[in-house]
């Protein structure tokens, strides 16, 4: 089973749009939301993907995370099956040295938001932090997609 670590900031500014590799447009759902496991299904431009993710732990860095790729029209079934209205936001995937930075800018749900995520090898993984990284939000459920 596959460990997710990462860290999460607001985004400051538009910088990040001269720095993308890619993007993505994704709609998401979650099938259950309960913070013990969630289950989400996701359309990433025409895949549908299924995840399920764990309690993160107390710093909010780290959580058991399961995936798999699904049909196109599954997802699409799926998302009406979601507990509230779906999320839909562009991804924006940013090299940053060994690492990739995810830029999320949110279209429905808190429209106008701009978060991003680092994934990292380890929890204490050191990375120099671009200066269009605002706060850390890290841990807050305020930022958890599930919740939002």
């Amino acid at each position: 089973m596959k460990e997710e670590i990462e860290r999460k900031f607001l985004v400051t500014g538009d910088l990040f749009k001269k720095l993308y590799i890619e993007k993505h447009h994704i709609i998401q759902g979650y099938l259950n939301k309960d913070p013990d496991r969630t289950v989400r299904v996701r359309l990433k431009n025409n895949e549908g993907w299924l995840t399920i993710k764990g309690r993160s732990n107390k710093e909010g860095t780290t959580r058991m995370e399961w995936e798999i790729t699904i049909p196109k029209i599954e997802a699409q079934s799926l998302l009406k099956l979601a507990v509230d209205r779906p999320i839909e936001k562009i991804r924006y995937i940013i090299p940053h040295g060994d690492l990739t930075i995810e830029v999320d800018e949110f279209i429905s749900h808190r429209k106008g938001l701009i978060m991003a995520e680092i994934e990292l090898p380890q929890e204490n993984t050191p990375f120099e932090k671009p200066d269009w990284l605002g706060e850390e939000v890290t841990g807050n459920p305020d930022y958890y997609n599930a919740m939002m």
